[in-house]
């Protein structure tokens, strides 16, 4: 996304499909949500997102915080080891 393109940006909540170092927008608008807080986050400002599970977070300690959550989940649904 360029910086031209915020010039003629809609208002209201962007659609984002987040890739691997980049997002493409779906729809457009100014911001998104943060998966963890809700609190809306720039599209100028955005820096961390999951593409696996396409959700963006507002800080490194929210995404750390949602991969931590993730993680005891699949963890705990995991069959014991034989360890």
């Amino acid at each position: 996304m360029n910086r031209l393109e915020n010039k003629f940006s809609v208002k209201g909540e962007a659609k984002l499909n987040y890739a691997s170092g980049d997002y493409q927008v779906v729809a457009p608008g100014e911001f998104v949500r943060c998966a963890v807080s809700g609190a809306p986050i720039s599209l100028d400002d955005l820096r961390y997102w999951n593409v696996e599970l396409q959700e963006a977070y507002a800080s490194a300690e929210l995404a750390l915080q949602r991969h931590r959550e993730v993680s005891e989940r699949t963890d705990g649904n995991a069959p014991a080891s034989d360890e």
